[in-house]
C-alpha cells in the first residue's frame, strides 16, 4: 500500500480484538502510529451490534441490578441521553454476566435484559437501542417479555435491535446453542421451544417470527422483542448511523479497520466489510489489520469486491502467533507506523 498523501486525517475504525483487546484499545493503537508519524488521527471504535456496543456509543452512564441469565443477581450499565437509551444484552444475560459459572443453556433466561430496557422506558426513554450477542440464553426473548409485562408499556417508545447476525428464529439453537453448552439432546429440545414460541408469537402478537432475517440473535431474543414492536435493524449500521462514520470518512485519507479474526462472515454485516464497502463509496483506501485472517484467498477476494485499494494484514503471519496475541496493540500501531512511513 502507497503512504497515504499529506492530506486528511487517519481515521482508526476497528473492531475490537475479541480476548486480546477492545475496539477503543485498538483505534488508539492506530492513533499511536499516527502521532510517531506526525498524522492527525480521529479514533471512531465501532461494534456490530455484539460485544461492546455500549462502549462505543458512550459508554454507561446508569447501572441497575437485574436478574442475571440464571437468576443471581448482576450490575448492568446502560446509557440514556436526550431520550435515546442504549442496552447491551450481554451486560445482562450473556456469558461474561455469569462470571465464569457453567452456563445451563435451557435455563438460561433474557428476563434481566427486559428489565434493563423496562428501566429505561421508566426513565423516559422514548428510543431504546439494543445490542445483541453474546448471549448465554436461548429463550426466544420469553424471560424479557415477561420482564416487559405489560407490554403496552412500549407503546410510543421506539425499539432497535442491533442484530450482529441473520439467523432465522428457530435455527438459533442449532447454530448458537452448542457454543452456549447445549448437548446435541439440548439443541433438539431448544429448537422445538424456539418453533413452539414462534406459534405463540403469532397467536399472542400477530407477528410473524419465525423468518424474519436476524430474528434468532442473542438466542431468538430479537424474534421475541420483534414480536412486540420492535425493528431489526443491522448493527453495523445503526453504529455507523450513530457515530457518522460516513462524514468522517469523506475527511480520511485513509481508514485502519480490523477485528481478531477476519474470514468471509466479516463481509457479512460486520464492521470490517461495512467499512470497506464505505470507504469504496467514498474512495478512500483502507487498511485492514486482524490478529488472524482465516482463508486467505477469499478474504483477498471479498476485500477486492468490496471496491478501492485495500491492504489486509495478519499480525499471526507478520508477528508470530505468541507475540501477535501477547503484544496486540504494540504490533497494530507497528503496523499502521510502516504504512504511514514512521
Amino acid at each position: 500500500m502507497k503512504t497515504p498523501g499529506p492530506g486528511g486525517s487517519i481515521l482508526a475504525a476497528p473492531d475490537k480484538f475479541r480476548g486480546t483487546a477492545t475496539a477503543a484499545g485498538i483505534a488508539g493503537a492506530v492513533a499511536a502510529a499516527c502521532t510517531a508519524a506526525g498524522r492527525r488521527c480521529v479514533q471512531v471504535p465501532l461494534a456490530d451490534g455484539g460485544e461492546g456496543f455500549l462502549e462505543v456509543l458512550g459508554g454507561a452512564n446508569r447501572t441497575s441490578v437485574v436478574s442475571g441469565p440464571l437468576g443471581d443477581p448482576v450490575t448492568a450499565g446502560w446509557r440514556l441521553q436526550g431520550g435515546t437509551a442504549v442496552v447491551e444484552m450481554a451486560l445482562a444475560s450473556g456469558m461474561a454476566a455469569l462470571a465464569g459459572a457453567p452456563n445451563d443453556a435451557v435455563a438460561a433466561s433474557t428476563y434481566g435484559t427486559g428489565e434493563l430496557i423496562a428501566a429505561a422506558v421508566d426513565a423516559g426513554a422514548r428510543r431504546v437501542l439494543v445490542g445483541m450477542g453474546g448471549s448465554a440464553t436461548t429463550d426466544g426473548g420469553f424471560g424479557a417479555l415477561r420482564a416487559l409485562y405489560p407490554t403496552q408499556r412500549l407503546r410510543g417508545v421506539r425499539i432497535e435491535v442491533a442484530c450482529d447476525v441473520r439467523t432465522r428464529f428457530v435455527d438459533a439453537a442449532s447454530t448458537f446453542g452448542p457454543q452456549k453448552g447445549a448437548s446435541p439432546a439440548e439443541v433438539e429440545l431448544l429448537t422445538r421451544r424456539l418453533a413452539r414460541l414462534a406459534e405463540v408469537y403469532a397467536s399472542d402478537y400477530g407477528t410473524e417470527v419465525a423468518d424474519l432475517e436476524g430474528s434468532g440473535a442473542a438466542g431468538g431474543l430479537a424474534g421475541g422483542l420483534a414480536a412486540v414492536g420492535a425493528t431489526l435493524v443491522g448493527g453495523f449500521e445503526v453504529v455507523a448511523d450513530e457515530v457518522g462514520l460516513f462524514e468522517q470518512l469523506e475527511e480520511a485519507a485513509l481508514v485502519v479497520t480490523g477485528e481478531g479474526f477476519v474470514d468471509a462472515e466479516s463481509f457479512d454485516g460486520k464492521v470490517v466489510g461495512g467499512v470497506l464497502e464505505l470507504a469504496a463509496e467514498v474512495g478512500v483506501p483502507a487498511l485492514v489489520v486482524a490478529g488472524e485472517v482465516l482463508d486467505g484467498g477469499e478474504v483477498g477476494r471479498l476485500a477486492s469486491a468490496a471496491g478501492g485499494e485495500v491492504e489486509v494484514v495478519s499480525l499471526v503471519e507478520r508477528f508470530g502467533a505468541s507475540r501477535a496475541r501477547a503484544e496486540v496493540l504494540g504490533c497494530v500501531t507497528e503496523v499502521v507506523a510502516g504504512v504511514l512511513g514512521a
